[in-house]
């Protein structure tokens, strides 16, 4: 999508998403009218028998005729609304599953950077409350407020049929109404944008808290962290608080004289009658008529402040959907050859700071290649690009000879296993989450994929074994247990390239040397890419590659970059005096 594109509006957004379920909001709206005309009915039967009254009619059967269509159009009425809102809600919810969906695989398809740079309990809070909240909109809104708009409109001609002089008489509370909702709506938009940021700092705050409890209470930091919890949480209580308190004196008013259609009516009413302009039956008619426009103009105004924050919620909502997605064809039009990786010229930033500044670097079918470089290199970064997290600024990536840009996304992904130091699981068995790998492996498969990775003995050591449920990111297992497992499922995959971003960070000696041996036998015949800062465990690699300042400073044998690389020699030094230290 282009940048300069004229950003949608929350009305064209609604159409969209209502759009799905078109022909039951259509019948929602005519049921909800059905239900407008059915409340409206009964008054003009109540007319008709203060007229019979008026005329001196003795014939109880008129009455009583009256009387049960009355009452018929009262079921009327119930029975459209409770049809109407049946229909609209059940549509709206399959809506909002739809919007939900589509946010889960925008997430997928949007670079890595882009999802990265919101937090997590953002997310949560538009996918879920933010989300939820369009459903006022949808199954209220639509239905309710289009209905209410209709149904008066021709009520209003209607009554300008008996007097027009009357009839916008009656409706003079309305502008008055009108505007005392305009001094409460003043300044609606920006005061709940401002409640939106205090809950997203709230939710941040609260995930933040939850998630670093092991690290507060170790470091003695409960109060200053509760604190900081506790300031969130009076600052999203308090905007909603204020907010309320300057809208409520306005409010109070806008719905106490809006639907006030007798205060212009009756005086100036009984004024033609007594002059004889207008008939006692036609003054009363109106009268009645008017009174039957209190509900639906009431309803109206009640939904004005969601209609104010229509566009807050929705835009929330769709600026996830309006991002920029990783362009990539939907068919492939060229097979790679083979699985080398070749990158070119690649110049690569986050937001205006760029981080890679014209790398080359040649990635050979077959080979193991190690990333080094201090903290902050760009190591990381150069795997994310060759993993198609993100798109290269400027230069190229090809793989097998073709630019990875013209590979479908989900072609290019089976060819890689991506394994980073910052491991998730997700709440399944531990059979599940391996599996994940490959989702038609069978349980021996598995299983054998754990054994290779040094798995296998701990798993077996917990209750349920592969049965166990590894809780929310796997918070059950240690850091160095999810990373045993991450690599296990990585593995089952069999892609041709697999990509270790420091994955033996959390294992100890013993495990990291098995997990080392394992990845030796299971990338026979592949593409290994692995950072670390271990500089022992890819001593025996076919090429080290030393990242300097987002550029390659020195490329070769452990052995070549030592003779030739000060840097290298350095960073070698340091480590075996750190690990004979140790």
């Amino acid at each position: 999508m282009d940048k300069k594109q004229k950003k949608r509006s929350a009305i064209s957004w609604v159409a969209e998403f209502a759009g799905q379920k078109r022909s039951n909001y259509i019948l929602s709206v005519l049921l909800a009218m059905m239900k407008v005309i059915c409340g409206i009915v009964p008054y003009i039967f109540m007319a008709d028998i203060v007229k019979h009254l008026l005329d001196g009619e003795k014939d109880m059967q008129v009455y009583m005729k009256s009387c049960i269509m009355m009452a018929l159009f009262w079921v009327l009425c119930r029975i459209c609304h409770a049809l109407s809102t049946t229909l609209s809600h059940a549509a709206t919810f399959e809506v909002l599953a739809n919007i939900r969906r589509q946010l889960t695989e925008k997430l997928s398809k949007i670079p890595l950077g882009s999802v990265l740079s919101q937090s997590s309990g953002t997310y949560k809070n538009i996918i879920c409350e933010r989300v939820d909240s369009i459903e006022t909109t949808l199954a209220h809104i639509i239905p309710e407020v289009l209905s209410n708009v209709f149904v008066p409109i021709v009520l209003i001609i209607y009554m300008m049929t008996i007097s027009v002089k009357l009839t916008l008489l009656s409706l003079l509370c309305v502008p008055v109404g009108a505007f005392f909702f305009a001094l409460m709506m003043r300044g609606s938009q920006a005061s709940y944008e401002n409640t939106v940021v205090k809950t997203k700092a709230l939710n941040d705050t609260a995930v933040e808290y939850i998630n670093g409890i092991e690290v507060i209470k170790a470091f003695g930091k409960a109060k200053t962290s509760y604190d900081k919890f506790v300031t969130a949480a009076k600052e999203g209580a308090d905007c909603f608080i204020e907010w309320m308190r300057r809208c409520n004196v306005n409010q109070n008013l806008a719905m106490l004289l809006m639907p006030s259609f007798l205060l212009g009516l009756l005086p100036f009413g009984a004024l033609s009658f007594m002059h004889g302009n207008i008939s006692g039956a036609d003054f009363l008619m109106l009268i009645i008529l008017s009174l039957g426009l209190v509900a639906p103009i009431t309803t109206i105004a009640s939904y004005m402040y969601e209609v104010s924050k229509m566009g807050t919620i929705i835009g929330e909502v769709t600026e996830i959907l309006e991002r920029n997605e990783l362009i990539r064809p939907d068919t492939l039009t060229e097979k790679p050859c083979g699985t080398d990786i070749v990158l070119k010229d690649v110049h690569f930033g986050y937001k205006d700071k760029e981080i890679l500044h014209g790398i080359d670097l040649v990635i050979k079918q077959g080979t193991v290649n190690a990333l080094v470089g201090p903290s902050g290199s760009g190591k990381s970064t150069i795997a994310k690009l060759i993993a198609s997290f993100w798109d290269v600024d400027s230069g190229s990536i090809t793989f097998g000879g073709v630019d990875i840009r013209k590979l479908p996304l989900n072609e290019y992904n089976h060819n890689i296993a991506y394994v980073s130091q910052d491991n998730y699981l997700f709440d399944e068995t531990i059979m599940d989450n391996i599996r994940m790998g490959a989702p038609n492996a069978s349980d021996d498969d598995v299983i054998n994929a754990a054994k290779q990775c040094g798995c296998h003995d701990f798993i077996m050591q917990l209750e349920k074994g592969y049965q166990t449920v590894v809780g929310g990111a796997g918070g059950h297992l240690s850091g160095g247990e999810r990373q045993r497992i991450s690599i296990a499922r990585a593995m089952l995959k069999n892609a041709p390239v697999i990509i270790l971003d420091e994955a033996t960070a959390y294992t100890d000696p013993e495990n990291e040397s098995l997990v080392q041996s394992s990845v030796a036998k299971l990338v026979q015949g592949k593409t290994l890419l692995v950072i670390a800062h271990r500089l022992s465990t890819i001593a025996t690699a076919d090429q080290i590659i030393l990242i300097n300042d987002g550029r390659v400073e020195a490329k070769g044998t452990q052995q070549q970059l030592i003779q030739e690389s000060p840097l290298y020699a350095q960073m070698w030094k340091a480590h075996i005096a750190v690990k004979e230290g140790a």
